[in-house]
């Protein structure tokens, strides 16, 4: 299994859908960054601002991340 350190702050956990299909989100503010080691396989999306991860029991977690876009690509490419 491959790992990328990523340096990750707050973030929102999504714990799946309403009655009008919109997500239910809980939102985590953290006072600043940590590193974190990052199974690929679990990564389902990057844009600009979240990186969005597989969680516990099909719960999902956009995490906000302190890297540059480019550099997570590369990252993931590599």
């Amino acid at each position: 299994m491959k790992f990328i350190e990523l340096t990750l702050g707050s973030h929102m956990v999504c714990h799946g859908f309403d009655e009008n299909n919109k997500e239910i989100l809980e939102r985590v503010d953290l006072d600043g960054f940590s590193k974190k080691l990052v199974a690929v396989s679990r990564i389902k999306s990057v844009s600009e601002k979240y990186i969005l991860i597989d969680y516990l029991d099909g719960r999902w977690v956009y995490w906000e991340y302190e890297d540059d876009y480019e550099t997570v690509k590369n990252l993931l490419n590599g």
